[in-house]
Parts: structure tokens; C-alpha cells; sequence
């Protein structure tokens, strides 16, 4: 089913406004059967209108399921007074299939009763995916609502990177989009925002300090922006970033010009909860002529010394590992053990997805990527399978109709791959039994959704 209109939706027996508020009538069905249709909607429905209302309407269904878009701040907080310890966060990206994906996280959870992980999406993701925040949003929240999921849920803006030839030509108009952006995804509930003004540091200067000075400005201008509009009685966490991902690894000096000058220039504010380090990773893994995927050496020893630079000397939860879903299954043990805070996952499991589109599908997704992004090809992409592994993300927003509209038998494998993936990292990032404690240390807050955020502007 897919609602048609406006006053369809309105009209409907099970849910109603009421004021400007969701009214639900009758959760036992809104699960069972509202929750399908408004995700088919959000995907298909012709009416921005009506899609637009099937998000705010999901949203707001939330806390009448037990269900709290939370911040980690008070988790992380607590980490960095070192009350709290032994696992790594899990923060996954979901750039296709994300209901149907989503539910398998939360069944994968359910199972070992876990609530520290993370669903995020960057700045680029909301483009090339299609997914605006608060789609992504409601789709999760349907998700959580299908599968019975409660308690807190963590909603993570990933990668808000400044653009740094946008920013060259015109920073007040690139910081401007940021922030709109900002804004529009903490209205929809993503309480937990990574700042990236990495792109700004600037290794041409000698001294590290002169280095790391633009992005130690900007990124203090965007928390203080951030703690502006985050919602009353929510401490939104806030991360940043040192160096861009895939160049040198990041040395403990390098951390402490960052650390020194943004919180010079932050002032008063509550400033970030962790901050992202190069280790030896790059975003999405690099496949080799042979097809096989490049191995990594990752710098755990380093991962290390940095968590504990930032927890001991400036009280933060960790180090975030980013561009890290690729790597050989033996390594994920390892980041609990190095007091890791918080790891990045992504295109592994959109390699699960593509593993089993079909091959006609999977043939005009490649063509048209051969025909749209041939400008992305680089010199080391030797063969074309290297340069569609490379760049197959730019499809998902194209061809996102006719993946979610993929049989649901073919639909039911790949979330039961997705399940087991998932299964395996929980299992090695050691969140088994976190409820406890991040219903411990996150404060449940009902933020109302009001109605106009869930038309924002383009961006």
C-alpha cells in the first residue's frame, strides 16, 4: 500500500493529528501494517507532499513506541572519566535497502541486548543516496518500530565536511549550506553530529599549531552553531576530525595543536566528545587488479596512544576509526583492546548488497556508471572493475526504487547476510549487554517534531 494523499493520510483509522501532534490509534496495526506502507511512500509516493508527511509522521511515532532519538554525550562523558570502558561503538552507514537493513540491525541487537551502535550518513551519502535526514530518520524509526526495538537510538550526522575549494571561493556561503544542513538534521533527530573541517589544515605551514589553525576555528564555529539549536535538555555530541582520511597517520603532536587550539578557540562551550584520526585506512577499501581487496595495515599501536592522549589529557571518549568495514575479519577484536571509542562502517555492507542484485540490474548500474562518472576514473584503476568498485556508490540514489522494489525473497537474503555480518562485529566490538549502561548515562528526552522541519530546503 501507498498513501495517495494528504487527506488519505489524515483520514486514516489507525493514526490522526491532533493539534499539530500524531495521534496514534491503534499501535498494534500502525506496526503490523502502517509502518509498510509509509515506507513505501516515503520511496515511491509521487507527492513530495505526502512523503514528506509519511517521514514527520514516523518521527513523531517514536516516543509513542518507546523509542528516544538520544545523544551518546552522556555515554561518551563517561568513558572519558573512565567509568566506562571495553567496547567499541559501532556506527553504521546505510546507504541503500536501509529499512530493510535497519531492521536486521535491530534484530541482531535485540539478541545480545546491546543499544551502543550508531546509524549515520554523511554529506555526500545524503546526495548521491537520495536519502535527506529526515528519510533517514524515519525509515529507522520504522524500522526500530517493526522490529520492537526500544530505548535510546542514536542518529549520527557522519562526514558534515567543508568543501575546500567551495570555501576558497566563498566561506561564508559554504559554511552556510554546513549549516543549514546542521540544522535540518537536528530536526529530524540526529543528535550526534561529526564535524569534519579537516579539508581546511593546511600542511604547507611549518609549525603544527599554523597547521591546524583554520580547522581548529571552524570546527569551534560549528559546535558553537550546534550547541545554538540543539533542543532543550539535549547535549548534542559533537565530533571532529584531525587529518583527512587515507593520507599520513595522525602523531600525537598533531592531536594536541588540534586539541589546544580548538579549545582556545571554543571558549565557554561544551566542546567534542571524540575526534577522528588517520591510522592507515582509507574510506570504502581499494580493490586490486585481481579484484581482491588491498590489505591494510592499520596502526593499532597508534590508535592506542592517541585514545589515551584524548581521554587522559582532555577527558574525550577516544579515537574514532574511520573507513573501516573492509578490513580482514581478525582485525575487529583489536579496537575494544586499544580503547577505540568509536569505528566507522559502510561499504562492506553495501558490498552485501550489490553481491546479490541481480544481473540485469546489476549491468545497468554499471553501464550507467561507466556513462555518468567516467570523470571519477584515476590512474590507478587499472581495470573497470576497479573503477566501479571505486565509484558504484553514486548509483544508490538512481536506482533506489528498483532496489527496494527487488523481490522480497531476494530482499529476505540479503538482510539475512546483512544480520549475520552484523552479528559478527557486535560479537568482536564487544557491545554485548551495553543497554544497561547507556540507558545508565543517555537521558531519555520526547523532542517534539514539529511539522515545517520535515519540508526543509534543498541543499
Amino acid at each position: 500500500m501507498i498513501y495517495k494523499s494528504a487527506d488519505e493520510l489524515s483520514s486514516n483509522d489507525v493514526f490522526a493529528e491532533n493539534n499539530g501532534y500524531l495521534l496514534i490509534k491503534d499501535k498494534s496495526c500502525f506496526r503490523c501494517h502502517s509502518v509498510d506502507a509509509l515506507v513505501n511512500t516515503i520511496v515511491f509516493g509521487e507527492s513530495e507532499l505526502v512523503r514528506n508527511l509519511s517521514c514527520w509522521i514516523a518521527c513523531s511515532a517514536a516516543s509513542e513506541f518507546n523509542i528516544f532519538p538520544a545523544s551518546i554525550q552522556g555515554l561518551y562523558a563517561a568513558r572519558g572519566r573512565g567509568e566506562v570502558a571495553g567496547f567499541t561503538v559501532p556506527a553504521i552507514n546505510l546507504r541503500t535497502m536501509t529499512y530493510d537493513l535497519a531492521r536486521a540491525i535491530f534484530r541482531s541487537a535485540k539478541k545480545i541486548n546491546a543499544a551502543a551502535f550508531i546509524f549515520e550518513i554523511t554529506r555526500g551519502e545524503i546526495k548521491y543516496t537520495a536519502q535527506r535526514p529526515i528519510e533517514y530518520a524515519a525509515m529507522v524509526i520504522l524500522a526500530a518500530i517493526k522490529e520492537s526495538y526500544t530505548g535510546p537510538l542514536f542518529l549520527q550526522a557522519d562526514h558534515f565536511q567543508v568543501d575546500a575549494n567551495r570555501y576558497s571561493r566563498d566561506k561564508e556561503v559554504e559554511l552556510s549550506e554546513l549549516k543549514e544542513l546542521i540544522a535540518q538534521a537536528v530536526a529530524a533527530g540526529f543528535y550526534n553530529i561529526d564535524v569534519d573541517s579537516s579539508t581546511l589544515t593546511d600542511i604547507s605551514r611549518r609549525d603544527l599549531d599554523g597547521q591546524q589553525e583554520e580547522n581548529c576555528r571552524v570546527c569551534a564555529d560549528l559546535t558553537k552553531f550546534i550547541r545554538r539549536i540543539q533542543p532543550s535538555g539535549v547535549e548534542i555530541s559533537v565530533g571532529g576530525e584531525i587529518g583527512e582520511i587515507g593520507g599520513n597517520n595522525t602523531t600525537a603532536d598533531e592531536l594536541r595543536a588540534f586539541m589546544n587550539g580548538y579549545r582556545q578557540e571554543l571558549g565557554s562551550f561544551t566542546g567534542i566528545s571524540k575526534i577522528s584520526v588517520q591510522t592507515g585506512t582509507c574510506h570504502g577499501g581499494v580493490m586490486l587488479p585481481d579484484g581482491t581487496i588491498a590489505h591494510v595495515k592499520l596502526d593499532f599501536d597508534t590508535l592506542k596512544n592517541l585514545s589515551d592522549i584524548v581521554r587522559n589529557q582532555y577527558g574525550l571518549a577516544g579515537c574514532v576509526q574511520q573507513g573501516a568495514s573492509t578490513l580482514p575479519n581478525e582485525a575487529f577484536h583489536n579496537f575494544p583492546e586499544v580503547g577505540c571509542a568509536e569505528i566507522h562502517l559502510a561499504t562492506q555492507f553495501q558490498n552485501i548488497v550489490y553481491d546479490y542484485l541481480p544481473i540485469s540490474l546489476k549491468e545497468r548500474v554499471y553501464s550507467w556508471l561507466k556513462e555518468h562518472c567516467s570523470g571519477e576514473r584515476k590512474p590507478e584503476h587499472n581495470t573497470d572493475a576497479q573503477f566501479i568498485y571505486a565509484v558504484r556508490k553514486r548509483a544508490l540514489g538512481i536506482f533506489k526504487p528498483e532496489i527496494f522494489a527487488l523481490k522480497h525473497d531476494l530482499k529476505g537474503k540479503i538482510a539475512k547476510a546483512m544480520e549475520d555480518e552484523i552479528d559478527f562485529l557486535f560479537n568482536m566490538l564487544n557491545i554485548k549487554d551495553t543497554r544497561t549502561i547507556v540507558e545508565k548515562f543517555v537521558p531519555l528526552k520526547v523532542v517534539t517534531k514539529h511539522k515545517e522541519d520535515f519540508f526543509p530546503k534543498a541543499v
